[in-house]
């Protein structure tokens, strides 16, 4: 094979992150396009001299060897599988689903159809990210005792949609907790090489009030196994630049990130390998650019990676496994909302294991602490 040939369903704003990849590519042709909307695939297809389809066992039948799957959260399983039966690889945007079960159930039916599998966790593969991987596996800041998390961005409007799936309980999977909570559990899970012990959380409406929604605001306190605490706040809400925001301390030094940040990371560390820039402030050179081009950037290196997995029949660094926690931790801090207390993982599995994960999900919105009092 000298170059993947993809296939995209989906081509709402997650696409224009990854449309750049296929663009004067030798590595991955598109050739297949399907949408709802068939004026944004003829459109789509007509830019890539490709083809566009208007029911999706056509789009299948195709000759695709790999999809990219960009749906709304609560579509996630269905096209998976129904990729993985057709025998196709398959890139899917986060969340990987809503429900723990369908987590397994598409884990299930890739590993049947002997398909690759990833999920589209940008933040694992943006540089800044790799950085603070290797510094921290390393030892260069010693052992991680406390970290603080942001990521703030504005989805109002979509918000106050009725029609919109963006903040439901069910077609969302959550607020903005699933939403952008998941970026934060698979980078701090991956970077601690840890997992989630215990978990508190409060879920908002600050600035939204649709009753059937969401929330729109969280903050969430966790324990991991080995000692760290981490606070993770999320907004939805924020008018500002879109951007995250990382602290790690550590007994040996202090990693700050800021994606605002022209030079996105800041390190001061005591450890002997720092050399002339032990306990000073440093600031290293990785690739980046505040909003969109940190998510260009790691969009790019996640179809990249991915692709060159199939081209070279080797697994995914990232693995759906690992997917699977994110949704796991989001799914643990709903619960610990519904609670009213620090709940901890294996009170969720008890829940997982005799009523399933909808219970979780089911009613959510009832628990949101609502600023406008909505009946």
């Amino acid at each position: 094979m000298d170059f993947v040939k993809f296939g995209v369903i989906g081509l709402g704003g997650a696409w224009q992150f990854h449309k750049p990849f296929f663009i004067n590519n030798s590595k991955a042709k598109l050739i297949s396009v399907y949408d709802i909307d068939i004026k944004k695939s003829k459109r789509t297809a007509k830019f890539f001299n490709a083809d566009y389809y208007g029911s999706l066992q056509d789009f299948f039948n195709s000759d695709i060897d790999a999809v990219l799957i960009l749906v709304p959260h609560y579509l996630h399983k269905k096209f998976v599988i129904s990729a993985a039966q057709e025998g196709k690889h398959i890139l899917c945007e986060k969340p990987m689903a809503i429900l723990l079960e369908d987590c397994d159930e598409m884990i299930r039916a890739t590993n049947n159809a002997g398909v690759k599998f990833m999920v589209a966790e940008n933040h694992r593969f943006l540089p800044a990210h790799n950085y603070i991987f290797d510094i921290i596996k390393k030892g260069l800041i010693g052992d991680i005792f406390l970290i603080r998390a942001y990521e703030g961005v504005y989805e109002v409007p979509a918000l106050m949609k009725s029609e919109s799936w963006k903040g439901h309980p069910i077609m969302a999977g959550g607020g903005a907790l699933m939403d952008m909570g998941v970026h934060k559990f698979a980078v701090l899970n991956w970077i601690l090489n840890d997992s989630i012990n215990k978990a508190f959380a409060w879920i908002t409406k600050q600035c939204t009030n649709l009753k059937e929604k969401a929330e729109d605001n969280a903050m969430i306190f966790l324990k991991y196994n080995k000692g760290t605490i981490a606070e993770i706040t999320i907004s939805f809400t924020v008018v500002s630049e879109i951007t995250n925001s990382l602290e790690i301390y550590g007994t040996k030094g202090t990693i700050l990130e800021n994606h605002m940040w022209k030079n996105p990371i800041k390190i001061q560390s005591f450890h002997k390998e720092m050399g002339k820039n032990k306990g000073k402030w440093f600031e290293p050179y990785v690739e980046h650019g505040p909003f969109p081009k940190y998510y260009l950037i790691s969009a790019k290196n996640e179809d990249e990676h991915f692709t060159n997995c199939i081209l070279k029949n080797e697994k995914p660094d990232f693995d759906p496994k690992e997917s699977r926690e994110a949704i796991a931790d989001a799914l643990l801090c709903y619960l610990s909302v519904k609670n009213g207390k620090s709940t901890t993982m294996n009170e969720f599995l008890e829940v997982y294991n005799k009523e399933g994960t909808i219970s979780i999900l089911d009613g959510l919105e009832k628990f949101v602490q609502n600023n406008y009092n909505l009946i």
